[in-house]
């Protein structure tokens, strides 16, 4: 046996609460990660997991191996990466997961220059707009917009997102010019819905001077990615509330048109996060200050700061 496997199995069994996931994250057979829990069991002479059916528990003794060998691992990954002997640049694989637009518009054309400057990190990532669990899927860290909602993770905000109202041209003929947010409440106006993970989508609030208004809608279409919001605005399905470097190549081009710009929207944080009991290895401090970098050049900090869960 492998002590180090198994330990980083053991790790990822309990993260994951089952062999079956932590097989599929470690890219392994579940027999594999069975035998390698039982001979550390074996080992140790000790019980760390109890197992049932549906589920597999931690016992109190594997609760305080797991405490004790958490950080353990991942000193040793850090040092093979500082050692005078070993490659001066990070490497390894780097699991992350962000939005889709943000991948697609900022983040992927970026990534040459990002992968020039570190060559031996692997990124996996997941672009998409859904809710992540970052344990459970052996995620490194996630970008979001919006309040952290997993007070367990440590989020550090690298960004504020400018918001503005936006409609394409073949809407706005169809239904006719707003001046005032409020007409959008009108029967012949539509937008398009953005879907928020559980708790659904939420009201825009614009403000003037003293003024705010609340805006609720009438919609043909709720959505869930970015990208596909964005398609649904550009087809004419409806007004869309959309960050700046969304919409500025699409203002550009004239495909979409700025609606009400005396009034504002409070800006949306934009936020990274990872599990609080991890390690922050090289490759991923290099990946953070990275993104953090890129993010002052389209969506800088208005307000800065770190939160721990």
């Amino acid at each position: 046996m492998d002590k180090l496997d198994a330990m980083r199995v053991f790790v990822r069994v309990v993260e994951t609460g089952s062999f079956t996931r932590a097989a599929q994250t470690l890219h392994m057979s579940r027999a594999s990660v069975t035998q390698l829990v039982q001979q550390l069991e074996a080992r140790l002479r000790l019980t760390l997991l109890n197992r049932t059916t549906r589920k597999v528990n931690v016992t109190a003794d594997g609760a305080a191996y797991y405490e004790r060998i958490v950080p353990l691992l991942a000193t040793l990954d850090e040092i093979e990466t500082t050692l005078p002997g070993a490659a001066a640049l990070p490497r390894g694989q780097l699991r992350v997961d962000v939005p889709s637009p943000l991948a697609s518009m900022l983040l992927v054309p970026a990534l040459p220059q990002f992968s020039a400057r570190y060559p031996d990190i692997q990124l996996d990532m997941g672009a998409s707009d859904r809710m992540v669990d970052v344990i459970g899927e052996n995620v490194d860290c996630v970008i979001r917009g919006g309040e952290v909602r997993d007070q367990s993770l440590v989020a550090r905000k690298i960004g504020d997102l400018q918001l503005a109202v936006y409609a394409a041209p073949g809407y706005l003929a169809r239904a006719g010019m707003p001046v005032h947010p409020e007409q959008l409440q009108e029967a012949r106006h539509r937008i398009v819905r953005f879907r928020w993970g559980r708790d659904g989508s939420l009201p825009a609030v614009m403000q003037q001077g003293d003024t705010r208004v609340t805006i609720e809608g009438q919609h043909i279409l709720s959505i869930d990615d970015g990208n596909a919001y964005l398609a649904a605005g550009l087809a004419g399905l409806g007004v869309l509330w959309l960050p700046d470097y969304m919409a500025r190549p699409h203002v550009a081009a004239g495909t979409l048109v700025p609606l009400f710009p005396q009034w504002r929207i409070a800006p949306m944080p934009l936020y990274l996060a990872y599990p609080p009991n991890r390690h922050v290895s090289k490759k991923l401090r290099v990946f953070i200050d990275w993104v953090a970098d890129l993010m002052a050049l389209h969506a800088p900090v208005v307000q800065g700061g770190m939160r721990q869960g």
